[in-house]
């Protein structure tokens, strides 16, 4: 009887150890460096795929004459010729540099006014009674209905340019950073008073780092929004002494009836927008996951 009961509790014990190392072995995180033809394969190839499938059909459309228009749809090659002309003139860094400089600024003055205005309408129920509805309305106004409004507070310089990022990007950061702490647990917020984190201590230690995913992704949709803001107040706002962007160059290809330029600034654009997310908030969004646990890498 003895070895009986014996016998069943060294099976339980081996199934709890089995199951505690299964649980271990969950939670470890590879480390190893991925293989280079593994990154290739599952992270490079197929948006190479994708943008040759559509150079495919574009350049098809052309050349069996289904648009055989080129004022309406120029060819990959005529883009390409526009593109490669204005490197060769060494205008195509300034095309871009003179948008991006612009936006990453106004993000940055944006970023300064949407945190501290967002935890201030997240933990402040007056405030949040007050401004939350104002902040999601603003979210969801059009970028372009702030350019005219701020050409004429403003006039047609850069900083209007910078109003009308603000005003599109604030929004978006600030209701992100409420998102995020609205799903704060409130055992944390407990614990945290427990130990002594109360004010701004507990705002520093406890809030923000438990809202921080979605407060990441506040600020990525906040860029988009500068993006598209900027590109808006480019496009309607053009005027020589702000120097040309990529929303004034498109406005100069529309002008001249130019699709190849209409094209290589759309690119462009589209270019920057991907780049950025792809090199600054994309790995941003996946090192705050994988500290969290959310994001193991295989």
């Amino acid at each position: 009887m003895a070895s009986t009961e014996t016998t069943a509790k060294d099976r339980d014990g081996g199934d709890l150890a089995g199951l505690e190392a299964g649980l271990d072995a969950l939670e470890t995180v590879q480390t190893g460096r991925r293989p280079l033809r593994q990154t290739l394969r599952e992270k490079v190839l197929p948006p190479v795929v994708a943008v040759a499938l559509v150079l495919a059909v574009w350049q098809a459309l052309v050349s069996f004459g289904i648009v055989d228009d080129p004022t309406k749809l120029p060819s990959p090659g005529a883009v390409w010729d526009v593109l490669r002309e204005a490197w060769l003139q060494g205008e195509l860094l300034g095309y871009i540099w003179t948008s991006v400089s612009r936006g990453l600024l106004g993000f940055f003055f944006a970023l300064l006014i949407g945190t501290p205005l967002g935890l201030l309408v997240a933990r402040v129920k007056v405030i949040r009674a007050a401004i939350g509805p104002i902040l999601s309305g603003l979210q969801s106004l059009p970028s372009v209905a702030w350019v005219p409004p701020a050409v004429i507070w403003l006039g047609l310089n850069n900083s209007m340019m910078y109003a009308v990022i603000l005003l599109g990007a604030v929004p978006s950061i600030a209701n992100g950073l409420v998102s995020g702490v609205s799903q704060v647990p409130p055992l944390f917020l407990r614990a945290g008073r427990t130990l002594g984190a109360t004010g701004l201590k507990g705002t520093w230690h406890i809030v923000l780092p438990a809202a921080l995913p979605g407060y990441v992704a506040g600020l990525k949709q906040g860029w988009a929004f500068s993006w598209r803001s900027l590109m808006a107040a480019e496009i309607i706002a053009s005027f020589p002494d702000l120097g040309i962007g990529l929303g004034q160059l498109l406005e100069n290809g529309r002008n001249a009836s130019d699709m190849a330029m209409v094209f290589e600034a759309i690119l462009l654009i589209l270019t920057v927008g991907i780049a950025i997310d792809l090199l600054v908030f994309s790995p941003l969004e996946r090192w705050v996951l994988r500290s969290r646990g959310l994001l193991v890498r295989s």
